[in-house]
């Protein structure tokens, strides 16, 4: 059974940072895909950074050059390193994984490919 666990949400300062983990078990091989989504209150889910089976990534432009997402060497755990925090960075952070082979570009505006996700952290960033 795959399960994801979130961590290293909190509450910073605009330009601040904040590094996310996701702590992933359930892969025999640890080959799989994974991606950052948030929520922000009142609005709908988006995309933030995915890695793909091949080891490519893709960012939301809003993010571009300021977030990086990586997966440790035992492919145990998946981190958001997030710099240059924005007040519209707020809101709830899911991690999600799946086996599948597509493209990080696609698996960023297709949520719905990703099989397993986790229960969130809280990020929030005040002016």
């Amino acid at each position: 059974q795959v399960q994801l666990v979130e961590s290293g949400g909190g509450s910073v300062q605009a330009g601040g940072s904040l590094r996310l983990s996701c702590a992933v078990s359930g892969y025999s091989d640890g080959r799989y895909c994974a991606g950052w989504f948030r929520q922000a209150s009142g609005k709908e889910r988006e995309g933030v950074a995915t890695l793909d089976r091949s080891g490519i990534t893709k960012y939301d432009d809003s993010v571009q050059g300021r977030f990086t997402i990586s997966q440790d060497n035992a492919k145990e755990t998946v981190y958001l390193e997030m710099n240059d925090l924005k007040p519209e960075d707020r809101g709830m952070y899911y991690c999600a994984a799946a086996l599948t082979w597509l493209s990080a570009g696609w698996l960023l505006t297709h949520p719905s490919d990703f099989r397993s996700w986790g229960q969130g952290t809280q990020v929030t960033v005040s002016s």
